[in-house]
């Protein structure tokens, strides 16, 4: 490499030291990303930011909105894909060693005074690209919540008519709103005319878990549903009686088996054993209702 003058500018020197200064920093970041991209990746990227920087730092702000643009979309990608903020941070903050490696070897003595001006422009660069992976990985943890919020509180179809709603965990206020909205929902689609919200698995009931019961059992009586709630174990009958608790007129049953056959009978069906004799063993029975 041939030494630049010693009033060459750093602007100048980033156009005359492309290769070295973008071959380094590819070097640089590639070892941090190794295993996640390909080297051709890394180099693509690279090369566009260092045209951009080039253009940046020598006074084009067309190029600067664009240089922020073009990192903001490969943090949010590297949020996405799950690159921590120091394998982001450093593919632009490892430019400032490139470009230093490169500088103290030739000693040229106005690139030195420039580069503190330089570090702290990549400085802002990397700060603002910091901040929008931030941004986008709280994004991606808000969506993967939500998502798993939605699988932890599933509506299924029981029978025809009868859907149940098995809780598992925590009853808060925001899983109460996706269960009002997947039970509502699933309630429209089916047209059911009952509901078992089972609580087998929530740990405790305390005042405003049963609240959030009764928004659920509310919203659903609105669209004509009729709820049923089971998993009334000893230990949450007592903490509700202790708590003075109403949960009114609603339904409510010691275990999902007993909510079921309680559903059953009001939709006109019965529950009998494979091996109970037919005929007529069974007198009082109304013969218009069907057995299951």
């Amino acid at each position: 490499m041939t030494d630049g003058p010693d009033d060459t500018s750093i602007t100048e020197l980033l156009g005359s030291w492309r290769e070295p200064v973008l071959s380094r920093w590819i070097e640089l970041v590639g070892e941090s990303v190794r295993g996640r991209l390909t080297e051709g990746e890394v180099r693509s990227e690279l090369a566009e930011i260092y045209g951009l920087v080039e253009r940046a730092f020598g006074g084009d702000d067309t190029a600067a909105g664009e240089l922020r643009a073009t990192l903001a979309e490969i943090s949010r990608g590297r949020a996405r894909q799950g690159f921590s903020p120091t394998e982001t941070a450093i593919g632009v903050f490892a430019l400032k060693q490139s470009l230093y490696e490169q500088v103290r070897a030739t000693r040229n003595q106005r690139a030195y005074s420039e580069l503190i001006d330089f570090s702290s422009y990549v400085d802002e660069l990397g700060l603002a690209t910091f901040e929008t992976y931030m941004s986008a990985r709280e994004q991606v943890i808000a969506d993967q919540a939500e998502q798993l919020l939605e699988l932890s509180t599933p509506v299924v179809k029981i029978w025809d008519g009868v859907l149940g709603v098995p809780l598992v965990g925590t009853l808060d206020s925001a899983r109460t709103q996706v269960v009002m909205e997947t039970l509502l929902q699933t309630l429209v689609d089916t047209r059911s005319r009952y509901a078992v919200i089972d609580i087998t698995g929530v740990p405790a009931v305390d005042t405003e878990v049963a609240q959030h019961l009764m928004k659920a059992v509310m919203a659903a009586r609105l669209m004509g549903t009729h709820c049923v709630i089971s998993g009334i174990r000893p230990q949450i009958a007592q903490t509700i009686v202790t708590l003075g608790i109403e949960f009114g007129d609603i339904v409510t049953k010691s275990s999902l088996a007993d909510a079921l056959a309680y559903v059953l009978e009001r939709s006109g069906l019965r529950v009998v054993s494979s091996s109970a004799p037919r005929g007529g063993t069974t007198p009082h029975t109304p013969r218009n209702t069907p057995e299951v």
